[in-house]
């Protein structure tokens, strides 16, 4: 498998039907709650490599992101962001756009993508959903959807100060380069944490949205 295999759309979409991960249905909108439950059961991964943080009796907040994949001509790049520093929940971090499932929203796709244009207006009519990677807990109580999409260039981006700081991209081949996947420690509340990190030009892409990146890569690594 070469490098450029990786910088094409349609290969990348070939990789996500070939493993079963469709962009809609199993979890949200056209399967049943049933069949949505036992789905995202199957695919909660185990990335963040610290299994029982979260205790057992902390009630879930669902949530979903955007795996941003952007068709660049010279090949293929993730977009990622910055958060504020101010912010109350992973203040700082470098993250996917993102954020809480709403009532209003009909699926994790529908809320990974309006989150999306709220954060960093990238508008849906530029993203082509093509599947999902394993549905993500946090140590602080989220359980995270991660919806992978295409996004067709140029498009838009207005940035919403309050929650986002800057919007980068990394290219795709970094990101599926195991060499890059680095495990570090970090003691968290008087017990020591094991997580990914992926440093990238002066920037360490760590914890949960290392971990989805990691995930990608195992997904297009077959």
């Amino acid at each position: 498998m070469t490098a450029a295999n990786f910088h094409t759309p349609d290969w990348v979409i070939e990789r996500f039907l070939q493993l079963g991960r469709p962009g809609r249905r199993g979890f949200g909108g056209t399967a049943d709650p049933a069949e949505a439950a036992a789905l995202r059961e199957a695919t909660r991964g185990d990335h963040d490599l610290n299994p029982g943080m979260t205790p057992p009796s902390t009630a879930l907040r669902p949530a979903a992101v955007l795996v941003p994949l952007v068709d660049r001509p010279e090949g293929m790049s993730v977009l990622l962001t910055q958060r504020t520093a101010h912010l109350t929940a992973h203040a700082g971090q470098i993250s996917f756009p993102g954020g809480r499932i709403e009532e209003s929203d009909a699926d994790p796709t529908d809320a990974a993508l309006r989150e999306t244009e709220e954060e960093v207006g990238l508008t849906r009519d530029h993203v082509t959903v093509i599947g999902r990677l394993d549905t993500y807990v946090t140590g602080t109580g989220f359980e995270i959807t991660p919806v992978v999409g295409i996004v067709k260039v140029p498009f838009p981006l207005a940035i919403d100060p309050f929650e986002v700081s800057e919007v980068f991209e990394v290219p795709l081949a970094y990101v599926v380069d195991q060499q890059n996947h680095r495990r570090t420690t970090r003691d968290f509340e008087h017990r020591t944490r094991v997580f990914f990190v992926l440093p990238y030009q002066g920037r360490n892409i760590w914890g949960a949205t290392a971990g989805m990146l990691v995930n990608l890569a195992e997904v297009l690594a077959g």
